[in-house]
């Protein structure tokens, strides 16, 4: 795995994640049973990241919400996660396979490689998560996923809220899961590679560099 040190939420995260797919996203390729989707919601999702590689950015409307939830995991969460726990977070911004072609955004890295996902939710939320006392099935392929690309035997899910109990959970490496995210995600690569390419052929090259823009030369 390779870690790239960076501020989340920030430009350089955004850019360092644009077409390629991420563990929060991996829901858009696999089933909550573990089988891999197809369809509507794959084609969509196939488009945005051909559209990211593309432009080089992500596409316009990203953030919001998840940038708000991100500075409260930032500035509260994670500071009263070390406290109640004592362990110490080591902050990263985002992490890759060896070669690349997948990603996550842990919230933290804990000693032994293991990580850290918070979740910061509404109080009414926090109440069915404290109820069921198991990882929401909404964040399975996420936890999974970040296993997947930072090699991880075990993930800490931490739900916050303000006025209520937390909840900690360790979630155990999945090999199933993992398999079954290894092999969605190679396939969908391959044809993310082929659906670049297949623009690259149509329209006469990749997009100008930022070189080409401040010279003047805007391919068109």
């Amino acid at each position: 795995m390779k870690i790239h040190r960076m501020v989340q939420g920030s430009d350089e995260w955004l850019s360092a994640r644009a077409g390629i797919p991420t563990a929060s996203e991996f829901s858009n390729l696999v089933t909550p049973a573990w089988k891999a989707r197809t369809g509507e919601m794959v084609e969509t999702y196939l488009s945005k990241k051909l559209a990211e590689r593309w432009r080089g950015e992500p596409l316009p409307g990203w953030g919001g919400g998840s940038l708000e939830q991100g500075s409260l995991r930032e500035e509260e969460a994670i500071p009263y996660f070390e406290v109640q726990s004592g362990l110490e977070v080591e902050r990263v911004g985002f992490i890759t396979t060896d070669d690349g072609r997948w990603g996550c955004s842990p919230d933290g890295m804990l000693k032994g490689r293991n990580g850290l996902e918070v979740k910061c939710p509404e109080p009414h939320t926090q109440i069915r998560y404290l109820l069921a006392g198991v990882l929401p099935a909404a964040y399975a392929t996420q936890v999974q996923g970040s296993m997947l690309v930072t090699q991880a035997q075990a993930w800490t899910f931490f739900s916050y809220c303000r006025g209520l109990p937390d909840l900690i959970l360790t979630v155990n490496r999945d090999e199933k899961a993992i398999a079954a995210l290894a092999e969605a995600l190679t396939s969908f690569c391959e044809r993310l590679d082929e659906g670049y390419a297949r623009l690259v052929s149509l329209y006469g090259g990749p997009p100008p560099t930022t070189a080409d823009d401040e010279s003047g030369s805007l391919g068109f």
